[in-house]
């Protein structure tokens, strides 16, 4: 699912190279991984760092903050760099949901809304600055700031928002993977088939994925008595590590999933 949706002025003049990949479907496989590896690690690093809720967050948001240094002083998309600041982000979504949720005490219902409501915000000053919203384009410190802007919120957002549905409707862990990939695939089809718009296809599918991601993780780690497959944090969170480095590992290789200047300078996005 490829974003196409409105062009960025003078895209057609400018060289630069996009600072993040192009949507493929190593993309995708990646993208739920990562957000898998969101939940099991958040809940490893809360059991076994012994630093509490709020020193996890802390400490997690700190290294975030060192990956993103390296990301923004980047001058390209390099796969090493952007695929673990997408793992970190997750960690660290999961971690402010949580936080909000049980260390302060916010209903999921309002936590989701407070959510929405800053994510909405973020699409809304990112296309009166810019005047775009394309993936395709984040190739200045500007667009990149609003872009990990919007990856962070779409994490917690999620992690909110998967929670409480899980919890409205009890439907157990692989159901409830399940049903998000029936809705991920729904706006597939939408958008393929009935012209939805590219852009919010592609967001809608971001966010929809960390639920997705969330519901795998607690399936393969949780015990068997709890609905799980009883692998543990420490063997889902390592399994998944291990599948995210071999990708990476390939794309740099491969460079399958550049976006090269002379495609991205003239593509709506």
């Amino acid at each position: 699912m490829v974003p196409e949706a409105g062009q960025a002025p003078g895209s057609r003049d400018r060289l630069r190279r996009s600072k993040v990949p192009e949507v493929t479907v190593y993309f995708w496989i990646i993208k739920v991984l990562c957000t898998t590896v969101g939940e099991t690690a958040a809940d490893l690093l809360n059991e076994r760092a012994g630093l509490g809720l709020t020193g996890v967050s802390v400490l997690m948001s700190a290294l975030l903050a060192v990956v993103l240094v390296v990301q923004f002083r980047s001058s390209a998309y390099r796969p090493g760099v952007y695929w673990p600041a997408v793992a970190l982000i997750s960690v660290v979504g999961t971690l402010i949901s949580d936080d909000l949720t049980e260390g302060m005490g916010v209903p999921l219902e309002t936590s989701t809304t407070v959510f929405v409501i800053v994510l909405a915000l973020v699409f809304v000053v990112w296309y009166r600055r810019e005047r775009t919203l394309s993936i395709h384009h984040i190739d200045t410190t500007g667009r990149e700031s609003f872009y990990w802007s919007a990856v962070l919120f779409t994490f917690a957002l999620g992690a909110a928002a998967g929670d409480l549905v899980s919890e409205r409707i009890d439907l157990g862990y692989w159901l409830s993977a399940v049903l998000f990939a029936a809705v991920i695939a729904a706006v597939a089809i939408a958008h393929f088939a009935l012209d939805l718009d590219a852009l919010w296809s592609f967001w809608i599918a971001y966010i929809l994925t960390r639920p997705l991601g969330d519901s795998i993780g607690d399936y393969l780690s949780q015990p068997t008595g709890d609905g799980g497959l009883g692998l543990g944090t420490v063997v889902t969170s390592a399994l998944f590590l291990a599948v995210i480095l071999g990708l990476v590992i390939y794309l740099s290789a491969t460079r399958r999933d550049v976006v090269e200047p002379e495609h991205a300078s003239g593509r709506p996005a």
